[in-house]
């Protein structure tokens, strides 16, 4: 069954269930996976249900007074909205999207934080989380118990120092998974003195999970071979040990058995089929080559397009080091090399475009916020803010203003983040000029096309 069947059947009987250590009798291996995320803790509690009530307080002065006089279930959508967090499809429970919420009201973040997002109005499971505001949420978190007299965690404290991400909708997700694994030997066993690992923090747009399935290798330089295992560092924490790992390897596997199932979801808007068809002409002669091609003959090529060729930003791929994809494939992570681990691949991996209107910002960081932006260079914005949640269905994408610079008046933090500046570290929005050889009238039909897949 592919997810559009699974969540029909499986959102009204989550929303009445109570947390339990294993998910109801009689589901697929896919719908075993996607209880699994929404409701099995896997890390240490971020919070809990009075904390998570109580964050506005710890929002700017603006924000602050538009939630006070509110009453709790608006109060609740506004930290939602503010957040980037998403009531769970079908489900009036009132518990996010993004996290495990347990029976004692205990918050843990799940795999939905970054890739269960809204598009045009819709929820979607597996969609890249493009107003996740990480960072925030956070800092958020810590001074709201900080005013509540309560402990804080040790994920409270290490976010002081190491960055969630540097603005809304990205993350520093792939250091997350180099420094877990740093602190651990080859065989997943806690290896608590080492020294630092070397880190180079930059922010990253998640993948939409619904290209998993068309996948053979993972990440966007497509360094490891698929595998369940693939997707268990962010669970490498300090509390779980290697015993806790061989205990929730089986649901791993049926969390990859969900990931493969995931389809991508069809454009709400009307397309205008006669230019569409133009549109895949000029795509199968000038793009196909690296995203495939679509429909009767479907076909994906996953091309790694050296650095020097595709031309944006090369800090992702620098951040790896070959030292650390070796010790990776050499690891309880990879079966001890079983799979197969490309210590250099030399550039990015060309993604398949399947429901590519769906999942703006583009480009491995999120630094293009529309379409039309990727096929026209002179239509990236050097800095940008989401203006609204609004669907832009003229660029294709989402509904942004640009600007020179980030405005004086954007003193605190929380409200620098929401502006994308492409001028930082590993936030460039160059590269990817080859739709400099099509013509006006041919981006157009492309953008077209692109609805339709």
């Amino acid at each position: 069954m592919k997810t559009s069947g699974i969540l029909l059947v499986l959102f009204g009987l989550f929303a009445s269930t109570i947390h339990a250590g294993e998910p109801p009798a009689g589901l697929t291996a896919a719908e075993r996976g996607y209880w699994f995320i929404l409701n099995k803790p896997y890390l240490i509690p971020d919070c809990d249900e009075q904390t998570f009530s109580d964050l506005w307080k710890s929002w700017p002065e603006e924000h602050r007074e538009r939630a006070a006089p509110l009453e709790p279930a608006a109060r609740r959508s506004m930290i939602f909205d503010y957040y980037g967090l998403t009531p769970r499809p079908d489900d009036d429970s009132g518990k996010p999207l993004q996290y495990a919420v347990t029976a004692d009201g205990n918050f843990f973040m799940n795999c939905f934080a970054c890739h269960g997002g809204s598009v045009a109005g819709q929820t979607i499971p597996g969609l890249p989380n493009s107003s996740y505001a990480l960072q925030t949420l956070t800092d958020d978190i810590r001074t709201t118990k900080l005013r509540r007299s309560v402990p804080l965690s040790p994920r409270d404290l290490s976010a002081m120092f190491f960055p969630m991400g540097g603005t809304v909708g990205t993350t520093n997700a792939v250091m997350f998974g180099v420094a877990l694994e740093h602190y651990r030997d080859l065989d997943m066993n806690v290896a608590a003195f080492r020294a630092p690992p070397q880190l180079v923090h930059h922010d990253m747009d998640a993948p939409p999970w619904w290209h998993f399935s068309k996948r053979s290798h993972l990440y966007v330089d497509g360094f490891v071979e698929k595998d369940h295992r693939a997707l268990m560092p962010f669970v490498l924490i300090r509390e779980n040990g290697r015993p806790q790992l061989d205990e929730w390897e089986n649901d791993f596997k049926d969390i990859f058995a969900y990931l493969e199932s995931i389809e991508p979801p069809r454009y709400p808007y009307e397309i205008n089929q006669e230019l569409a068809g133009q549109g895949r002409l000029v795509f199968e002669k000038n793009c196909s080559d690296c995203h495939g091609t679509y429909g009767a003959r479907e076909t994906y090529p996953q091309k790694i397009v050296p650095l020097a060729e595709i031309g944006t930003d090369p800090v992702r791929y620098h951040a790896l080091t070959p030292a650390h994809r070796e010790d990776y494939g050499k690891s309880w992570l990879s079966h001890y090399g079983e799979r197969e681990i490309l210590r250099e691949p030399g550039g990015y991996v060309a993604p398949p475009l399947d429901g590519i209107w769906a999942t703006a910002p583009y480009f491995h960081n999120g630094s293009v916020p529309t379409l039309a932006g990727v096929l026209n260079l002179e239509e990236r914005p050097s800095i940008w803010k989401r203006a609204s949640s609004d669907y832009n269905k003229a660029a294709i994408g989402l509904d942004f203003t640009a600007h020179s610079q980030i405005p004086v008046t954007a003193k605190h933090p929380a409200e620098r983040r929401r502006y994308f500046d492409t001028a930082l570290t590993g936030k460039s929005n160059a590269g990817h000029d080859y739709p400099d050889a099509l013509s006006t009238k041919e981006k157009r039909a492309v953008l077209e096309y692109l609805k339709t897949l």
